[in-house]
């Protein structure tokens, strides 16, 4: 039986989904659409960042403040199965967690310090946003 797991999934790659010689103009377009972020005939591809049994994600985001927007949004994952992070939640997400490091355990340390640096990667490089789904 496998255990119910929540997973981070981090973007990898993008390529276009075209076994076709593209026209100039319209290649013009699809690179166009890749760097504002639009996902029209272009596919992520999704590396396996980190993953925690869903009990011990529960315990970990329970560290956040109670009511805290940072808290609901990883809450988000308990009530939707899936939520996805992207250069518009780094700095709320990071502020959250570097200001409860002094209560977790070592090993929510760990998927702190996992989570911080991919938050620390979008920051660098906004195309890149992680997927974060519940598994069983």
């Amino acid at each position: 039986m496998n255990e119910d797991k929540v997973v981070f999934y981090s973007l990898n790659q993008k390529f276009l989904d075209s076994d076709e010689d593209m026209p100039e103009q319209a290649q013009q377009v699809m690179y166009y659409s890749l760097a504002i972020g639009h996902h029209v005939g272009v596919i992520d591809c999704l590396k396996t960042l980190m993953e925690c049994p869903t009990e011990e994600y529960r315990r970990w985001i329970a560290q956040l403040p109670e009511g805290s927007e940072a808290r609901r949004k990883m809450e988000g994952l308990i009530k939707f199965g899936e939520i996805t992070i992207d250069c518009t939640h780094t700095q709320l997400l990071a502020k959250a967690w570097s200001r409860v490091t002094q209560q977790l355990t070592e090993e929510q340390h760990l998927w702190t310090n996992t989570l911080m640096k991919a938050l620390h990667d979008i920051e660098r490089e906004p195309a890149i946003y992680l997927m974060v789904r519940r598994r069983n």
